[in-house]
């Protein structure tokens, strides 16, 4: 594969990832666990950011070592061969077209609360957000990297204002923690409720090579930045606990209670441009992962090629262009989005539990309890979903046959040319 000159660093890596596992629950999350699980939300939060820590470090150790486009699916091509691996990266490129879509229609909460949209105009908005992420990755991914850092420092700017606002409330902390006995079945819902956040930690490993140094930034900037959403995730949870508010959107109230009013312009904002930086990373990193199988002949070679700034521009096309597809055919059937999202969460626990073998094959020993920590972390998650894992399932069930084929024909091509 050829490598990129890699222009992000360290700092500018940690907004990517902060942002990207921000995305569209930062403001929207915290108050779907409360409803599932009251005060045991803070739990699930908790119990939930310490057990992606591990799986973080393992991605984080994959990526320094084996920097490439393909990301998981090159991993896991390393540790059990070509057929596994390819199969992994056709699962991911097949799913972030629905995913995607999923998190920009949850992102129009916030637009509808600034500007309510119906119909074919939410649609149309829709797709001028679209072609505005293309646009913005024509000069490569360290543009989005400097605005998304930004971002990132303006959700946390905001979480202290408003905690600074509403001073240490220990009398409404302790209301709150008056008779608290979390149930561990409600605590484990809010967690698979909480786990939609943390979806984008393997979407760095396919930006390796845009890092300068990614042997010695990948794990520091995934570190930081997971670490830092766990943090805001936790605040956001405590404050929404602390103030309560009937707002259809629980932060939008808890900012015009406590800063006096612009709540729906400052969380809108915020919320509308972290949920596109969740869109806009995935679609950068399937872009990579496609650009990489079309050069090694498993897509069509018309998505090989690169731009002056090394980005694939016909893979971010195509890519931004399903979910267009996707966005219209939703409106257009009246479909749910709930299944598409429960099945995307199906899809990346096969990548991430691939992901964790692979490493226990690939890393030295001493990474083995992390790796056991990621794989016990996959099953619980994998349990958890049920009946919703059956589409993943499928899946892998067609693209790996159709692999094994295509790895089949081309050898007797080769040996009958030999003849």
């Amino acid at each position: 594969m050829n490598q990129n000159t890699g222009t992000i660093g360290r700092w500018q890596g940690a907004g990517l990832m902060a942002t990207t596992l921000l995305g569209t629950g930062v403001f929207i999350l915290p108050q779907m666990t409360i409803a599932k699980a009251d005060s045991g939300a803070l739990l699930a939060w908790l119990l939930l950011t310490l057990a992606i820590i591990p799986v973080t470090l393992v991605f984080g150790r994959l990526a320094s070592v084996f920097p490439h486009a393909a990301g998981p699916a090159y991993f896991v091509e390393k540790a059990f061969g070509r057929t596994a691996g390819r199969t992994i990266g056709l699962i991911f490129l097949l799913v972030v077209p629905m995913g995607a879509p999923a998190a920009i229609l949850m992102t129009f909460q916030f637009v509808n609360a600034l500007v309510p949209l119906t119909g074919w105009t939410q649609v149309g908005t829709e797709l001028l957000l679209i072609l505005g992420l293309f646009l913005l990755n024509l000069r490569g991914i360290q543009v989005s990297a400097k605005l998304q850092f930004a971002l990132t420092l303006g959700i946390v700017a905001v979480v202290v204002a408003l905690f600074g606002a509403a001073g240490l409330n220990l009398d409404g902390l302790q209301a709150s923690a008056q008779g608290f006995s979390p149930q561990t079945p409600l605590v484990m819902a809010a967690a698979g409720i909480a786990f939609w956040s943390f979806l984008g930690v393997e979407a760095m490993t396919h930006l390796a090579n845009d890092f300068r140094r990614p042997d010695r930034d990948m794990i520091p900037a995934m570190m930081l930045g997971t670490g830092l959403v766990g943090l805001i995730y936790l605040a956001c949870t405590l404050l929404l606990l602390l103030v309560p508010t009937d707002s259809g959107v629980a932060m939008i109230g808890v900012f015009d209670r406590l800063l006096g009013g612009y709540g729906a312009q400052v969380i809108g904002i915020l919320g509308i441009a972290s949920g596109l930086a969740t869109v806009n990373v995935y679609s950068a990193s399937a872009a990579r992962l496609l650009w990489s199988f079309s050069r090694e002949g498993i897509l069509p070679r018309r998505f090989d090629s690169l731009n002056g700034h090394g980005v694939p521009v016909r893979a971010l096309a195509a890519i931004l262009g399903l979910m267009a597809c996707v966005l219209v055919l939703t409106f257009v059937t009246g479909q749910e989005l709930e299944h598409l999202i429960s099945w995307t969460n199906g899809v990346f626990v096969i990548i991430y539990l691939m992901s964790m073998l692979a490493a226990a094959r690939l890393l030295s020993k001493r990474y083995l309890p992390l790796v056991l920590l990621g794989c016990l972390f996959c099953l619980a998650l994998g349990l958890s979903l049920g009946a919703n894992i059956t589409y993943a399932c499928l899946l892998v069930a067609v693209v790996a046959p159709f692999l094994w084929w295509q790895k089949s024909h081309l050898v007797r091509k080769q040996v009958l040319a030999k003849h």
